[in-house]
């Protein structure tokens, strides 16, 4: 059994094969799919699906760093997420995690400010709720570590999704709280040093993911990403570090299940 722990499988760009999507995860042992949050135009996609697919999916609610980017309104975007999380709509049972949040400066600098306090309102959130989180970090890894030392010790856990900086980071961030490290398909590309980094990983600290329909792995790179393809990043893995596939599946799902209770 394989865990997907980051998909946007409720995208638009899966509307016309959704369904069969999913199947092709049943056919490849994909059970379970974690679904983080964007914005408000995500979470009806989101709630649709935990509906129509009770037992493959499981929902997780947050602000994404870049939708607080030239967004006049995000505070009242924020305190939206917290009404969800105090009072799951209908047929929602309840969130599995506080996500995606983080930090995200690739696309622009003058935001800084509001996406690091857009952050820590969302950490404080989990740690009210006592949930995981599910973070986002692109050019802003320094920053990160600053803001989640500044956590160390108040019980914060979650997952560093798509993980790409390097092996001091990795054990810097391990010393905050209870984290495990999203590895997904740039894990699989030519030349990559994420591939590196993982050989000196504990696989009691990975999990796998997709980000479809992004970050598409070997041998799909180019196409659209769905969560099937979570089988070649475990097949990575398992080959980077020596060990059985099987190995790899049975740890790495055994970390979802203990950090997201499922």
């Amino acid at each position: 059994m394989l865990i997907d722990t980051h998909s946007h499988i409720y995208e638009p760009e899966f509307d016309s094969d959704r369904a069969e999507a999913l199947q092709r995860c049943l056919d490849a042992d994909v059970r379970l799919l974690m679904l983080p949050a964007i914005d408000s135009q995500s979470y009806e996609r989101i709630f649709d699906l935990v509906r129509e697919y009770p037992d493959m999916v499981r929902p997780m609610m947050g602000l994404h760093p870049t939708s607080v980017n030239e967004n006049p309104d995000w505070r009242s975007d924020l305190q939206r997420v917290r009404e969800y999380l105090q009072h799951p709509p209908q047929g929602i049972d309840r969130f599995y995690g506080v996500g995606e949040i983080g930090l995200d400066f690739y696309w622009s600098n003058d935001y800084r400010d509001e996406q690091i306090e857009a952050f820590k309102a969302q950490i404080e959130m989990a740690i009210e709720y006592n949930l995981p989180i599910a973070v986002h970090t692109r050019s802003a890894w320094r920053e990160m570590c600053e803001v989640m030392e500044a956590f160390a010790g108040r019980g914060v856990r979650g997952i560093f999704h798509a993980f790409s900086d390097d092996v001091e980071s990795y054990y810097r961030l391990k010393r905050c709280g209870d984290f495990l490290f999203g590895i997904g398909g740039v894990v699989t590309f030519k030349k990559s040093k994420l591939a590196e980094v993982v050989q000196q990983m504990d696989l009691e600290d990975i999990v796998l993911e997709t980000d479809c329909p992004y970050l598409t792995p070997v041998p799909h790179r180019g196409e659209r990403n769905e969560s099937s393809y979570v089988r070649f990043v475990c097949q990575k893995v398992a080959e980077l570090k020596g060990v059985d596939y099987n190995a790899v599946a049975e740890q790495t799902t055994a970390n979802v299940k203990r950090l997201f209770n499922v």
